[in-house]
């Protein structure tokens, strides 16, 4: 019977290209077998150069996404700890502005920074940001879109609204909204604000790109909610119901001001986009 690729790979071990880029992200690997320099210099040496180069480089990249975790924890910390990452989770795409994305979820079982509980959701933030930044354009609907599809109140169950792909609802029991404001300031005004936050604040916000920003807006954790379930496609009367907390004109209100409701769906609507 004809063995499988995987079968074969059981047997041998993974491929030279594996092998080569885990040793090439790992500096506690060796070196892989085999390797000449084509002017006969010390293969081991070239290679200690480019994979210093391409970790250095990842690192850059997680370093310019997260940029107040990176103050957080300090230089030396935070290159140690991507360092870590970038071994468990090597790049699976050309888009360097993708890389990082699994950073948030990782940082929850990494075991030196267990004291800091706020950081897995700072970084959730601060990816926001970044997903706002490249998300795709979107046309908003005006005022009167909204009330025209919402005249009749029977209207208001079957309503589905779409949000503006630029953004992201982010509940959080540590203030990340107050710890990311804080390192917007230079160093002095940063310590002030820093010396002044109540770690034990759950906050919430509201992340989406404006103009050529992106924009954090502290948001009541009930809208919050309300508009996650607004983004996951629940239809506002089901939304409203399961969030009796949330101020659903509040929440209209600042989406319309944002441009962030770029389609609405109803019994007599049509959908913009």
């Amino acid at each position: 019977m004809r063995r499988t690729e995987q079968e074969l790979m059981s047997r041998s071990g993974p491929s030279p290209h594996a092998a080569f880029a885990a040793a090439l992200l790992d500096p506690a690997a060796p070196v892989p077998a085999g390797l000449v320099a084509w002017n006969g210099s010390d293969p081991a040496a070239r290679f200690a150069v480019y994979r210093n180069n391409v970790v250095h480089a990842l690192i850059t990249v997680l370093s310019d996404t997260f940029p107040v975790v990176r103050e957080l924890v300090g230089e030396d910390f935070f290159r140690a700890m991507a360092q870590r990452f970038i071994v468990a989770h090597p790049p699976t795409s050309a888009l360097m502005h993708r890389y990082g994305e699994a950073f948030p979820a990782w940082l929850n079982g990494f075991e030196p920074a267990a004291a800091l509980g706020y950081l897995p959701d700072l970084a959730r933030l601060e990816l926001a940001r970044l997903r706002a930044f490249h998300a795709a354009d979107a046309t908003a609907i005006d005022a009167q879109q909204l009330a025209d599809a919402l005249r009749e109140p029977a209207q208001l169950a079957g309503t589905l609204l779409q949000l503006s792909p630029s953004l992201t609802a982010l509940a959080s029991a540590h203030p990340v909204v107050s710890l990311w404001e804080a390192h917007q300031w230079d160093e002095t005004r940063r310590d002030a604000r820093l010396a002044d936050i109540d770690l034990g604040l759950a906050e919430s916000a509201l992340v989406f790109r404006v103009g050529d920003d992106a924009l954090v807006l502290g948001t009541p954790r009930d809208d919050v909610a309300l508009a996650l379930a607004l983004a996951a496609g629940a239809p506002l009367g089901h939304a409203v119901s399961e969030h009796p907390a949330a101020d659903l004109a509040r929440l209209l209100g600042l989406l319309l001001e944002h441009g962030l409701v770029v389609g609405v769906v109803g019994a007599s609507a049509t959908t913009s986009t």
